[in-house]
């Protein structure tokens, strides 16, 4: 089940809701055993929106580097030195 799927059989729950509230409104739609399982992953905690409950499944929005390295210092003069930026 994509999560496009899973956010068109989550249509008409009530929000926002538990975890437990999304499984029960998947085991009520056709196809919802599949659903429940992926919903069951989730963290068990209130969803406010059903694209909510989708990056919880699957993220699109990018996460933060957690430590963004120190850049390298310069190993030296680049290649064929001055002439490397002459035109």
């Amino acid at each position: 089940m994509t999560r496009a799927e899973l956010e068109v059989l989550l249509e008409g729950v009530d929000l926002p809701a538990p975890r437990r509230e999304l499984i029960r409104h998947a085991l009520g739609e056709a196809g919802g055993e599949e659903a429940a399982a992926l919903l069951r992953a989730l963290p068990d905690r209130e969803y406010r929106s059903i694209d909510e409950v989708g990056e919880a499944l699957e993220p699109v929005q990018p996460q933060p580097a957690a430590a963004i390295p120190t850049p390298r210092p310069e190993s030296g003069d680049p290649p064929g030195g001055d002439r490397y930026t002459a035109q």
